[in-house]
């Protein structure tokens, strides 16, 4: 079934799906896969390279992946600069916070210019502490970064932050007007047509069935094959199916959602009344905003963690989390307990070591790309990442090319089954952490150290890629 989100966009935009590839096609470009990454790079591709012949394939429609579910939050990086700076030292760190702030106006531009109805709305974000642990966490975090005039993070009054964010759960928080809110099938969808108009030519219901390596290259699906002199690999979550040497860079993690009926006058009281986001500070956070239409949309990541890195059928139903979502949606917000739920959906989060995407070319294989570990947040580094995907594309020597980010994964999680049994252990020990510091409780000290061991490669966020 398709998630809440892109029925959404496909009543509202409909167009018929592109043909699936029927015979053999030689480009200058295939891209492989037709999400923000994949279609992003494609737009940045044919405006820096006019004469590019560009193709793209997609196994499913654009958007059946995680571009088309997440949580619609374009989010930067501020709070990643601890993480930043440890692997690529200050100045790559401040400019990767400083780029990754400007893609919500970048995304915000693109929309207006190019009439898509992606629900844009420029309203910024809260991170927040809900109880005295989080305080502790994450307030030397945001002091830090404010000291320093990192990112755009600026402390909030108790009293303020419990009215822009709608809910008196929230003790402490820190505001962000660099960040936005979307419709993320509508955007997705919205790039998928700009694409075509531009003069990519798209392959809906065309799976990558084998690529074979080499100058060219000649990616080949059921029907055809595209023979192509370099080649962008954007499956994402699907990558470590699709190629054995990712399994261990990446962990499939879920991210669970549901969504209220409307309710505008309802959520107006509240004091929730523009597209701000609101995440609290937990490892597996819990994330959550409105719609134009006044609806409700909160998320929680961590629940499901997939085995070998395996995309299954458990990230295509409605979520088997949506009773403990909906208890924690009335927490928040007591005054909506009787709104109904109109929908509950999961999707897969690409989760890498440092909870950094990474980016480079095939080993011996300069001509074949490819960028994912989002880690959940992905609509703002999608657009970074195409700017970086298209530099190594078209052989630039500049701030992307050189970054660290393109040097490949930073780490790698252990082998199965031993990865698959320690993040059960570690999801379990942060779920006991969690609780006790809900109630105001000291964890057990074993708890406390898995839980600073999963959230010392960098927080968990939501699905957003």
């Amino acid at each position: 079934m398709r998630p809440f989100w892109l029925n959404q966009a496909l009543e509202t935009m409909p167009e018929p799906p592109a043909p699936p590839l029927d015979r053999e096609l030689r480009v200058d470009v295939c891209i492989v896969g037709g999400g923000y990454t994949g279609l992003w790079t494609a737009l940045e591709l044919r405006r820096q390279a006019p004469g590019l012949r560009v193709a793209l394939i997609e196994a499913d429609i654009c958007g059946a992946g995680a571009s088309g579910r997440n949580g619609g939050c374009v989010l930067g990086w501020a709070s990643k600069y601890p993480t930043l700076q440890r692997l690529f030292g200050d100045a790559e760190a401040l400019r990767l916070v400083a780029e990754s702030e400007r893609c919500a106006a970048e995304i915000g531009d693109f929309c207006r210019e190019h009439g898509i109805d992606a629900e844009f709305r420029h309203d910024g974000t809260l991170f927040t502490a809900t109880n005295r642990a989080q305080q502790a966490a994450i307030a030397p975090l945001m002091d830090g970064l404010a000291e320093r005039g990192i990112g755009s993070f600026a402390a909030l009054e108790a009293a303020e932050v419990q009215r822009r964010s709608g809910s008196s759960c929230h003790r402490q928080g820190w505001f962000s007007p660099r960040a936005a809110t979307v419709q993320p099938a509508k955007l997705v969808r919205g790039l998928r047509r700009v694409a075509r108009e531009q003069g990519v030519e798209l392959f809906e219901g065309t799976p990558l069935r084998a690529l074979e390596r080499g100058r060219p290259a000649r990616v080949i699906t059921p029907g055809g094959r595209i023979v192509a002199e370099r080649v962008v690999l954007a499956t994402n979550a699907w990558m470590a199916r699709l190629f054995p040497e990712f399994r261990r860079t990446i962990a499939i993690v879920s991210s669970d959602m549901v969504i209220t009926e409307p309710a505008p006058e309802a959520l107006a009281a509240t004091g929730l009344a523009d597209g701000v986001s609101v995440l609290d500070s937990r490892t597996f956070v819990h994330y959550y905003r409105s719609t134009p239409a006044g609806r409700l949309m909160l998320g929680k990541g961590g629940n499901t963690f997939a085995f070998g890195g395996h995309v299954h059928d458990l990230f295509d139903r409605p979520s088997r989390y949506r009773e403990p979502l909906s208890r924690r949606l009335a927490a928040f917000f007591p005054s909506l307990a009787g709104v109904p739920l109109a929908a509950s959906w999961t999707g897969p989060s690409d989760r890498s070591v440092t909870g950094l995407p990474f980016f480079g070319a095939l080993p011996g294989h300069a001509n074949i790309v490819y960028g994912l570990g989002y880690s959940g947040n992905g609509v703002g580094p999608t657009r970074m990442g195409a700017k970086l995907l298209s530099s190594l594309v078209l052989g630039q020597d500049n701030a992307w090319s050189r970054s660290p980010l393109a040097r490949g994964p930073l780490g790698h999680f252990p082998p199965e089954p031993a990865r698959y049994l320690g993040s059960l252990m570690v999801r379990n020990a942060i779920r006991r952490k969690e609780r006790a510091e809900d109630r105001e409780r000291r964890p057990r000290p074993w708890d406390d150290w898995l839980a600073g061991f999963a959230a010392a490669a960098g927080k968990s966020d939501k699905l957003a890629s």
